[in-house]
């Protein structure tokens, strides 16, 4: 959801069609085999409701499936790393480079690879934090367990003196503000995937009208859901600062 936010700000004047697999998240608990076929499923569900461009709004799908996905469809595939690491090394002063995410996103390697592809010299310091997409989808975004549980998971990236730290999980943006807080606010710098792939798809568009204009206009959205719970209605509406209707498919 973070995502599709960033892609109605830049480019309100696009239709979209999204789809949240809540009834089989989080992906970052599971095998890369299970993350695999459920990207493929989720790819052919949008292509079906007419979608052009695909964004692999997750980074723990975006880690193993991301390839597979461009092999087997022939349409435009963005996802969340590569533009994050982008802007990552872009930003860094002293290549001290803090990743955190999913058990499957650190097992990758993903970053550490790309990183170490953009900028050999960099150090890359990466860090698990399974337990905070499931707080964030509780909403307890501004409970003392998950300010407890951020300052042990973000200590030994402090103790390494980073300072650019990538939230690699598109569920992360929902505690930037306390993940800026504790890293320090003239210290680290948060890159915020969601943000980053949201202005390469932009750059994409204006670099390729004739695709372009091909693509469904108007305000139209769609917002489908596997599952439909409380908190993901809430968490929508924290998200988008409105309310929105979520399909359940």
């Amino acid at each position: 959801m973070t995502v599709a936010r960033a892609v109605e700000t830049l480019l309100p004047d696009y239709q979209i069609t999204y789809y949240g697999d809540l009834a089989r998240t989080p992906y970052g608990s599971k095998s890369p085999e299970a993350i695999i076929q459920y990207s493929i499923d989720n790819t052919e569900f949008l292509l079906a409701h007419g979608a052009k461009v695909i964004i692999i709004a997750c980074n723990s799908a975006a880690s193993v499936a991301s390839d597979i996905l461009r092999q087997k469809f022939a349409v435009p595939i963005f996802e969340v790393i590569t533009p994050a690491v982008v802007r990552a090394v872009t930003s860094t002063a002293i290549g001290n480079i803090g990743i955190i995410g999913t058990r499957a996103t650190i097992r990758s390697g993903i970053y550490e690879q790309k990183i170490k592809e953009e900028a050999p010299g960099f150090r890359v310091f990466s860090k698990a934090c399974p337990l905070l997409v499931p707080l964030v989808e509780e909403g307890w975004i501004d409970a003392r367990e998950t300010k407890m549980i951020l300052r042990k998971y973000l200590l030994p990236l402090k103790q390494n003196q980073i300072d650019t730290l990538v939230l690699g999980c598109t569920h992360y943006p929902l505690l930037k503000d306390i993940i800026q807080h504790r890293m320090g606010k003239n210290r680290v710098r948060l890159i915020d995937s969601s943000i980053e792939v949201a202005l390469t798809l932009q750059k994409y568009l204006n670099e390729n009208p004739d695709f372009s204009v091909t693509l469904q206009r108007g305000p139209d959205n769609r917002y489908f859901v596997s599952d439909m719970t409380k908190a993901a209605v809430a968490t929508a509406e924290k998200i988008f600062g409105r309310h929105i209707d979520l399909e359940k498919v």
